[in-house]
């Protein structure tokens, strides 16, 4: 009986000291660096954090015996700012994975201090592609969208129908510049012509003079090169304008649900727009949705259902990998093939683009829309090995050619 009753204690002994040495374990701290008060506020902000939060409880709340904690800072759409945040996240905060980083001036100046640090950032905010090319590190992931694969499913479905005539509205930074050039570079192999464009500074409220040069062109479409606030601006501003009466199409090359919902139905119906993800795709998307809904009354974004599956693939390899070291972490991310509610099959490449598939979509008229929310047609499914750069294109220095 003694023997017993020592084997009991022991063994009680030895889960109360495992219990406290897991309690004694530094947090795994993921951070975010979001826009929670620019203009892509309603993209990724606070929805982001959600997402992440989400992940981390969903998966358990803890990886390797540390409990997970998500830590977020707002860059204001500065770069500079994005650069200090991340900084101080790795340098004093211990931070061992960076998210979403809204916004490709931001990501970039975020991204380079990430690589200096041998970090892991996983972008889904960003859509710059030059993340995945001339800025790509060996701990960097592009996550949701670029601008290659906006423009190619986007350009390409409407110069084949014969919208072969652009003008572009550019926001004048890295993203805007990299839009613009990515679908003149689509519009022109598919046979049709840039016949100009004009740029805007980013936060911009009066389109009127960038309108009018655009209506002055006489371009069947006016290629929207922003984002967020930008284009629900711009398409605003267009309907005032009369633009789309005129026979002018309006195509946001970067759109996402919170924007159409902003604009509404009435004046956004029959754009065609490329996203990652739509929250009424499937089953699984709905599923997500719903309880996503349940904690911000909105449907996530293409971005923040981003941040929701990185954060959880991150966690998964972390355990699989018995480590947080970024190579092996890497290695395994890069191994394990993406099953979720924001794709199946998709494969983080050596440039480290996540390739997935995307979808092009035309907004609903207000007769065909169910109830809020209910904005999207689905036009076309693009496989993502035709919706992304191919390999043999990229600029990366990691990629062997």
């Amino acid at each position: 009986m003694r023997r017993v009753l020592a084997g009991v204690l022991a063994c009680a002994f030895a889960i109360s000291a495992n219990a406290s040495l897991a309690q004694d374990k530094p947090p795994l701290k993921l951070g975010g660096i979001l826009d929670m008060s620019s203009l892509y506020a309603d993209i990724t902000g606070s929805g982001s954090e959600t997402a992440a939060k989400m992940a981390v409880e969903d998966f358990g709340g803890e990886v390797l015996g540390r409990k997970v904690e998500i830590v977020v800072g707002d860059h204001l759409n500065k770069a500079d700012l994005s650069a200090n945040i991340a900084r101080d996240m790795i340098d004093n905060q211990g931070v061992e994975m960076i998210f979403d980083v809204a916004a490709s001036a931001t990501a970039l100046a975020a991204g380079e201090i990430a690589k200096a640090r041998n970090k892991i950032i996983m972008f889904n905010g960003p859509g710059s592609i030059r993340l995945s090319n001339e800025a790509c590190g060996p701990y960097t992931v592009h996550y949701v969208f670029d601008t290659f694969a906006q423009a190619n499913v986007t350009g390409l479905a409407a110069v084949k129908s014969g919208l072969d005539t652009w003008f572009f509205l550019t926001a004048d930074y890295a993203f805007g510049q990299d839009l613009e050039k990515d679908t003149s570079n689509v519009v022109v192999k598919s046979g049709g012509k840039v016949l100009g464009s004009v740029r805007h500074p980013i936060n911009t409220s009066d389109f009127s003079s960038f309108l009018l040069q655009a209506q002055a062109s006489k371009a069947k479409v006016i290629g929207l090169a922003n984002a967020g606030g930008d284009t629900i601006n711009a398409i605003k501003q267009a309907a005032e304008f009369g633009l789309t009466k005129s026979g002018q199409k309006l195509s946001p090359l970067l759109a996402f649900v919170t924007d159409i919902d902003s604009v509404g139905l009435d004046t956004a119906q029959g754009l065609l727009l490329a996203e990652a993800f739509y929250w009424d795709l499937n089953d699984d998307s709905r599923a997500f949705t719903k309880r996503f809904m349940e904690r911000t009354k909105r449907v996530p974004t293409s971005a923040q259902a981003g941040v929701y599956s990185s954060v959880t693939h991150y966690l998964k390899a972390v355990k699989a990998a018995g480590t947080t070291d970024p190579a092996a972490v890497m290695k395994v991310m890069k191994e394990t093939p993406i099953n979720d509610m924001f794709t199946k099959n998709g494969k983080i490449r050596e440039d480290g683009r996540m390739v997935h598939d995307m979808y092009l979509f035309e907004v609903k008229k207000p007769s065909e829309s169910k109830g809020r929310w209910d904005d999207y047609k689905l036009v076309a499914t693009v496989p993502g090995d035709q919706a992304f750069q191919p390999l043999s294109e990229s600029r990366c220095p990691l990629v062997k050619k």
